[in-house]
C-alpha cells in the first residue's frame, strides 16, 4: 500500500520537516539550555540572538547537517517536478519559455543551496564577512528562484485551467515571494540601522516562513501518484490532439460535401435546399424535415429554416 502512495512528494517533506526540526531545535536549546545566553557574537545592546549565532556555538553540527539536508532534499523537489513534467506524469510544459522558467528556478535554487550550506559553514563567528556573503546569497537565490517558479506555474495555469492545484501553487508561492521580499528589506534595514532584536526577530521570521515554502512543494508533486504507471499526461495530450485533428478533417471535408452538392444544384437547375441537404447527408423525403445520416446527429430532424 505504502509503495503505491509514497512518491517524489517525499522529497519536500523530508526538506520541511528537516528544516523546521533544526531551527525549532536551535531555538528551543538557546530558550531552555543555555538560558538565552549572550554569544560573542552578538552586539553588546543585543538580547535576541540571531539564528547564526546559535547555530556557530555548540550546536553547529547539527546546524550543518541540518542546512544541508534541507537544500538537498528541496533541490531534489525542483529536479523531480521538472523530470515528472518531462515525463507527462505531471502536467507537462509545452513552450521552451516555460522549460527555461523550470530551468533558472533550478539554477538559482542550487545558488540559495551553496549559500545556506555555506553560511552554516562559515558561522558569524569566526567568518563575519563571508557569512554575510552567503547569507545574502541564500535568500537572494531562493527569492529569484521562487520568482522564475511562479512564472512558470501562471503560464501552465492559463493553459490547463482545469487543473486548480496549478493555480493553488501558484497563490501559496506568490505570498512567498511577496512576504518574504517585505521581511528582507525589513530585516536588511533593521540590521543596518543597528536594530538588531528586531532584526533577529524577522530572521526567525523569515527562516520559518521559508519551511512552509518547502512545505508547498507537496502540492506541486503529489498528483503525479495517480499517474503512476500510466502514460500520463502526455498520453492525454496525445489523444485530445488526435480527437481535434479527425474533428478538423471532418469539417473540412464537410464543407467540401457541402460545395460540391450546391456546385452541382447549381449545374442542373436543382433546388438549393434540397441540394444542400443532400449533400450533407440528410434526406429531405419529407417538406418539413431532413433526418441527418452521416453526420452522426442521427434521429435527429431539422426544420426548413435550419
Amino acid at each position: 500500500m505504502l509503495r503505491g502512495i509514497l512518491s517524489y512528494w517525499i522529497f519536500p517533506i523530508i526538506s520541511g520537516v528537516v528544516w523546521l526540526g533544526t531551527l525549532l531545535g536551535l531555538l528551543i536549546y538557546w530558550c531552555t539550555d543555555e538560558h538565552r545566553r549572550h554569544y560573542s557574537s552578538m552586539d553588546e545592546r543585543q538580547t535576541i540572538a540571531y539564528i547564526s549565532d546559535v547555530g556557530a556555538s555548540t550546536l553547529k553540527p547539527l546546524f550543518i547537517a541540518g542546512c544541508s539536508v534541507t537544500t538537498v532534499f528541496l533541490d531534489l523537489s525542483f529536479g523531480a517536478d521538472r523530470w515528472l513534467r518531462h515525463k507527462g506524469r505531471l502536467v507537462p510544459n509545452t513552450t521552451v519559455t516555460e522549460k527555461v522558467l523550470s530551468g533558472m528556478t533550478i539554477v538559482f535554487a542550487i545558488i540559495g543551496t551553496c549559500g545556506l550550506i555555506l553560511l552554516s559553514i562559515f558561522d558569524t563567528a569566526r567568518h563575519p564577512k563571508l557569512h554575510n556573503i552567503f547569507l545574502l546569497l541564500f535568500i537572494a537565490g531562493y527569492v529569484i528562484s521562487a520568482i522564475f517558479i511562479c512564472w512558470e506555474y501562471q503560464r501552465l495555469g492559463m493553459r490547463y485551467r482545469d487543473h486548480r492545484v496549478l493555480r493553488i501553487s501558484f497563490w501559496v508561492k506568490l505570498a512567498f515571494v511577496i512576504i518574504e521580499i517585505i521581511l528582507a528589506v525589513a530585516f536588511a534595514s533593521c540590521s543596518w540601522t543597528k536594530h538588531y532584536n528586531p532584526a533577529a526577530v524577522l530572521e526567525w521570521t523569515i527562516a520559518f516562513i521559508f519551511s512552509f515554502y518547502v512545505f508547498s512543494f507537496w502540492i506541486d508533486l503529489y498528483p503525479a501518484v495517480r499517474t503512476k504507471g500510466t502514460s500520463g499526461y502526455r498520453g492525454n495530450k496525445g489523444m485530445n490532439e488526435h480527437v481535434g485533428q479527425m474533428r478538423e478533417e471532418q469539417g473540412i471535408a464537410g464543407s467540401d460535401r457541402t460545395l460540391m452538392g450546391e456546385g452541382h444544384a447549381a449545374a442542373h437547375g436543382f433546388d438549393q435546399r434540397s441540394s444542400y441537404y443532400s449533400g450533407n447527408g440528410y434526406s429531405a423525403s419529407r417538406p418539413g424535415t431532413a433526418t441527418n445520416h452521416q453526420s452522426g446527429l442521427r434521429g435527429m430532424t431539422l426544420p426548413n429554416d435550419f
